[in-house]
């Protein structure tokens, strides 16, 4: 009898070892459609839980939660309600500077490179041909924590001369799709998004012109200060061997580099600079 028992006993553990998981949570703000995204993040975050279940020889699985604003996704981060997170770099600056623990676990790849472009665009038809033409227009941002929706593009507008009280008008909508569609339906005359962006919506027929680019460093994924060690190196791992061509052209991305906060100087430069911008740095609209 005393046999049978630990016999059951110890199928019964092994049984609830087998079905032991460990849950990692991965956050991500909203800077094109919530079920865009989703379907975008799928397939990676399907390739890394087996990556690094057989690393870690345990069975992991990512959760996914997406936050409805840049700062969401920042305070759910720096107060330890996810483990890792894809940040734009003015979020990540933000994010380092509430919480200097964070850990950069991989920067994006674009086409082998830390950087990539942002747009500033006009109407297809508008005789706008340059950012110095935009004084006395009505101008389109995007959200205002945004690197290339805010900071980048108006650091850029001001090395051409052009400032907050030179535009008729100013508002910041939010996403990078809804300030191309903005500026295609002529509600704006110009506005600044992401390249990735820009050129989907010309795909689609949106009536957009580019007048001008400049370069912004791609996205860093980072992981929260009290993550387990562990769980860390194995995200890193699992993020910087990705080669699946498959995967990486269904999330828009070549691969991931290895990445550190220096890589960021350039937006902490920028954002010092933004007040500079807008002679009250009100944030929100001109009217």
């Amino acid at each position: 009898m005393r046999k049978t028992c630990l016999f059951i006993l110890l199928i019964f553990n092994l049984t609830l070892a087998a079905q032991a998981e460990t849950v990692v949570t991965f956050g991500v703000y909203t800077s094109d459609k919530p079920s865009r995204m989703v379907k975008k993040f799928k397939p990676l975050l399907k390739h890394l839980e087996q990556k690094m279940s057989a690393q870690l020889q345990e069975k992991i699985v990512i959760r996914m939660q997406v936050y409805a604003t840049y700062q969401r996704g920042i305070d759910a981060l720096t107060t330890d309600k996810v483990d890792f997170m894809r940040l734009g770099p003015a979020s990540y600056v933000f994010a380092k500077q509430t919480e200097p623990g964070l850990s950069i676990l991989a920067m994006e790849s674009q086409k082998g490179k830390k950087t990539f472009k942002g747009i500033i665009c006009t109407h297809l038809n508008s005789p706008i041909q340059t950012v110095k033409d935009l004084k006395g227009t009505r101008f389109a941002f995007g959200n205002m924590k945004s690197t290339i929706g805010r900071y980048l593009s108006q650091n850029y507008m001001m090395s051409q001369g052009v400032y907050a009280r030179d535009l008729r008008e100013y508002a910041y909508l939010g996403r990078h799709d809804t300030v191309g569609a903005a500026v295609s339906a002529k509600k704006y005359d110009a506005g600044a998004l992401k390249e990735g962006t820009f050129n989907k919506l010309l795909a689609k027929g949106y009536k957009l012109r580019k007048i001008a680019d400049f370069d912004n460093v791609t996205k860093p994924w980072v992981s929260r200060k009290l993550l387990n060690n562990n769980i860390r190196a194995a995200l890193r791992f699992s993020l910087l061997s990705l080669t699946d061509k498959k995967i990486m052209t269904a999330y828009g991305k070549q691969g991931f580099l290895t990445g550190n906060d220096q890589d960021y100087e350039s937006i902490r430069q920028a954002i010092s600079q933004n007040a500079n911008f807008s002679d009250d740095n009100i944030e929100g609209e001109k009217k």
